[in-house]
């Protein structure tokens, strides 16, 4: 294994959109998974929970979830922030900006629905991290669950692995929470996280992403 800054873990993970079949060794996944457990949670309450599904069940759950239509109510809901144009128009851009890498019009609908089912077979990652937790957590454990999540993604890019964070799977989460064993009175499930190696010549995961600049959205007072 090439050894890997943290800066390059940064700046080398992306949001991966088509994934090779090979499979994600076992050991692997456990040696990331057990490094993960140290990232920092208030108070010490490590909120997060987590199933990795692979080979035969994984395929027989996107099975299912591809005849399902989405649960109603939703799980919870995470497009809010279009209200805010800022938000908005980063979405937008970043959209465009991909469709126009698959050489998908904004006039293809069919093209477009079809890409967005894709996101059930999670892009072809060969294993998909179900990531949920206790219903009784509050906002602050949202975020301790993301600082973990983070930490898995820049974990698996050190191991030469790639990922791909899916709130879309929310829309299934009462079908994957009952197809993993794990109570929908009980806990709620957050997102999955598409895990493999990423197709380099795949055009999805080349495209030019953007970000704020510093300036933008952090400030440094008496320095």
């Amino acid at each position: 294994m090439t050894e890997m800054s943290v800066s390059e873990a940064v700046l080398s993970r992306r949001s991966i959109r088509a994934f090779k079949p090979d499979p994600v060794p076992l050991d692997v996944l456990q040696r990331v998974m057990d490094k993960a457990r140290w990232a920092p949670s208030g108070c010490n309450f490590q909120p997060w929970e987590a199933t990795i599904v692979s080979g035969a069940p994984l395929a027989e759950l996107q099975a299912k979830m591809l005849e399902a239509p989405f649960q109603s109510p939703p799980e919870y809901t995470f497009s809010e922030p279009e209200v805010i144009p800022e938000c908005k128009a980063r979405l937008q851009r970043v959209g465009a900006a991909m469709y126009e890498a698959m050489g998908i019009g904004r006039g293809d609908a069919d093209a477009r629905a079809e890409f967005v089912r894709s996101n059930v077979a999670s892009f072809g990652a060969p294993a998909v991290l179900m990531c949920y937790f206790d219903r009784r957590m509050g906002p602050p454990q949202w975020s301790d669950t993301g600082m973990w999540l983070q930490t898995i993604m820049l974990l698996l890019r050190e191991e030469g692995l790639d990922s791909c964070p899916q709130e879309f799977l929310s829309f299934h989460a009462r079908l994957i929470k009952d197809f993993i064993g794990v109570s929908d009175e009980t806990h709620i499930f957050f997102c999955g996280i598409a895990i493999g190696y990423r197709q380099d010549d795949a055009e999805v995961n080349g495209f030019a992403r953007e970000r704020e600049p510093l300036e933008g959205n952090v400030r440094f007072i008496g320095f």
